[in-house]
């Protein structure tokens, strides 16, 4: 039986290319994001390309009531999701101090809160089944302290501490739970985030997203509770593990500049 995957920021980057593998593989899709023309056309391609059923939800996670609303409109549908990818995210790079709140507000949304609703209303179906994988969507981000990008950093800690809390909880349940951890990867995140000119982004390893999903399906499918993307982002994940959380936090202070 084909499994229909949801996954969320699916209009382009890693979401757009985990969408493509799933599709590949004869899973049918339920792909979310604000734009509904470029989702309309990642859906109509992968269909044709792959006689897949691609179902296309326009709506704006940042808004607390479109989790809720994704559910009920499945429901009416009487579609089951049996993967669920938590993709969607966006940072802010800017003191912190000076930021707008209402954009700190906002990815605070989209990167933690919405991760846990749609976590909460789709996981409880799966635990029934005995059947299902979650795929949230961390950074290496999640291991240090951010300057400059305090908030968004701050986030892909809790998806990280949130994923491992969960996959333990389900252990033995038929359920997996897998953390995704790409580092700089070329996608519109860079620009969004105002950190294309960074040491992060100028200097560092910047992944494909097309490698970056081949890395979270393979983990996904394997049930890994982690899968790290990438040699140097494995060797930046271990290393962190022995600099003081001071020391950290300078040296991301100077990516981030």
């Amino acid at each position: 039986m084909d499994h229909t995957v949801l996954i969320t920021g699916a209009s382009g980057g890693i979401g757009a290319e985990l969408a493509r593998l799933f599709a590949a593989n004869g899973h049918d899709l339920v792909l979310v994001a604000r734009s509904e023309q470029k989702l309309q056309a990642i859906a109509g391609e992968l269909a044709s390309a792959h006689g897949i059923h691609a179902r296309v939800v326009a709506d704006d996670l940042a808004d607390s009531g479109a989790p809720p609303r994704i559910f009920a409109a499945l429901e009416r549908q009487d579609i089951a999701i049996d993967v669920l990818i938590n993709n969607a995210g966006f940072g802010a790079r800017g003191a912190f101090a000076e930021i707008d709140y209402a954009v700190e507000a906002s990815m605070l949304q989209v990167n933690v809160a919405a991760v846990v609703h749609l976590t909460r209303l789709f996981l409880p179906a799966m635990l029934t089944r005995r059947n299902g994988k979650i795929l949230n969507v961390a950074s290496t981000a999640a291991f240090v302290p951010g300057p400059f990008m305090a908030v968004y950093y701050a986030s892909k800690a809790f998806v990280l501490s949130f994923s491992d809390a969960i996959a333990e909880e389900t252990r033995g349940t038929g359920v997996s739970v897998t953390a995704l951890i790409p580092g700089p990867t070329a996608t519109s995140f860079a620009a969004t985030a105002g950190s294309q000119d960074t040491s992060l982004f100028r200097k560092g390893t910047v992944m494909d997203a097309a490698t970056v999903a081949q890395v979270g399906y393979n983990g996904l499918m394997a049930g890994k509770r982690v899968a790290i993307a990438g040699v140097s982002n494995k060797l930046t994940a271990f290393s962190t593990r022995l600099a003081p959380r001071a020391t950290l936090a300078k040296i991301t202070r100077k990516l981030n500049a």
